[in-house]
C-alpha cells in the first residue's frame, strides 16, 4: 500500500460523518424559520461525539439530517463518502422515547433489526443474531417478555440492542436516556460505554447532561441558541480510557472540561433569557 493511499484512507476516516455548510430552513414567508446557518463538522470513524446546546439550537435538527429523516437546504451530509439523502441501514436511530413494538417481546423487537440487515439468511441464524444482542444488554431472561412487562431502563436497552443489532456504521442517539430516573440513566451509560469500548461504533449523541457528555464522549459541540444556530465551540475530552465515573470525580480535566461547559451554557442561557 502507497503512502498516498494510506493518507487518503486516513483522510476518508477523519471524515467519515462529513457536514457540509448546512443550512435548514422550515415553512415559508413568514413562518419560515431557519434552524440551522451554515453547520461545519467533522466526525471521525469510531469517534464519539456529542452536541449539546439549549432547546430550539438545533441539535435534534442536525441530528435528523445525519439520520436521513430531514435534508439540508443548502449544503451537504455524507457517511463514508456517500451523501446522505434518505435514512438507510448505515446508520441508526435511539430516541428517547423507545419506539419499541408493544405486540413483540423483546427478541422479537430486537429480531426487526436483524431481519432487515440479512433477509436472506435461515431463521435459527437470525435467532442466534437477535439473542447476541439482547445478552449485550443483559436482558436474556426477559427476551420473552413484551414492552409493557418492562420497565423504563430495560426499554431502552431494548432500543440499544436494537440499533447494535443493525449494524450500523453510525448511531445516532436523540437523548436517550432523557426520560430515566438519575439512577437508572447512570447505570444505562456505564451500559452504553461498555457495549461502546468493545466495537467502537461511530456515535452523535444529543444530550442536554454535562456529566454524561463529558463521561461519554471523545469530543463535545456547543451549538449556538437558535434561530440560525451554528457550532459555537468544539471542547476535546482527551482523558483515558476506559473510564469509571469514580475516577473522574478526581480528575482535574474532567472538572476543568465540566466547568467550561458550564460557563458557556450559562452564559449563553442568561442571553437568551435577556
Amino acid at each position: 500500500m502507497t503512502d498516498a493511499i494510506r493518507d487518503q484512507i486516513a483522510e476518508n476516516e477523519a471524515r467519515f460523518v462529513d457536514i457540509s455548510g448546512v443550512h435548514k430552513l422550515f415553512g415559508s414567508g413568514k413562518s419560515r424559520y431557519h434552524a440551522l446557518a451554515g453547520v461545519d463538522l467533522r466526525i471521525a470513524k469510531g469517534e464519539f461525539v456529542s452536541i449539546i446546546g439549549h432547546s430550539g439550537c438545533g441539535k435534534s435538527t442536525l441530528l435528523n439530517l445525519v439520520a436521513g429523516l430531514y435534508q439540508a437546504t443548502t449544503g451537504s451530509v455524507a457517511v463514508n463518502g456517500k451523501e446522505v439523502t434518505a435514512p438507510g441501514l448505515d446508520r441508526a436511530v435511539v430516541f428517547q422515547s423507545h419506539s419499541l413494538l408493544p405486540w413483540l417481546t423483546v427478541l422479537e423487537n430486537v429480531m426487526v433489526a436483524v431481519d432487515s440487515v440479512h433477509p436472506g439468511k435461515g431463521r435459527q441464524f437470525r435467532l442466534d443474531e437477535a439473542r447476541k444482542y439482547v445478552d449485550m444488554v443483559h436482558l436474556a431472561q426477559h427476551a420473552g417478555k413484551k414492552p409493557p412487562q418492562l420497565s423504563g431502563g430495560m426499554k431502552q436497552r431494548v432500543g440499544i440492542a436494537r440499533a447494535f443489532a443493525a449494524d450500523p456504521q453510525v448511531l445516532l442517539l436523540d437523548e436517550p436516556f432523557g426520560a430515566l430516573d438519575a439512577l437508572t440513566r447512570g447505570s444505562m451509560q456505564d451500559e452504553l460505554t461498555t457495549i461502546w469500548e468493545k466495537n467502537r461504533k461511530t456515535v452523535m449523541m444529543i444530550t442536554h447532561d454535562v456529566d454524561e457528555a463529558v463521561f461519554l464522549s471523545d469530543r463535545i459541540v456547543l451549538m449556538s441558541n437558535g434561530p440560525a444556530a451554528v457550532i459555537a465551540k468544539v471542547v476535546d475530552v482527551p482523558i483515558a480510557r476506559p473510564r469509571t465515573r469514580e475516577a473522574l470525580l478526581e480528575d482535574s480535566q474532567y472538572l476543568e472540561i465540566r466547568k467550561e461547559l458550564l460557563h458557556y451554557l450559562i452564559g449563553t442561557g442568561m442571553h437568551a433569557a435577556a
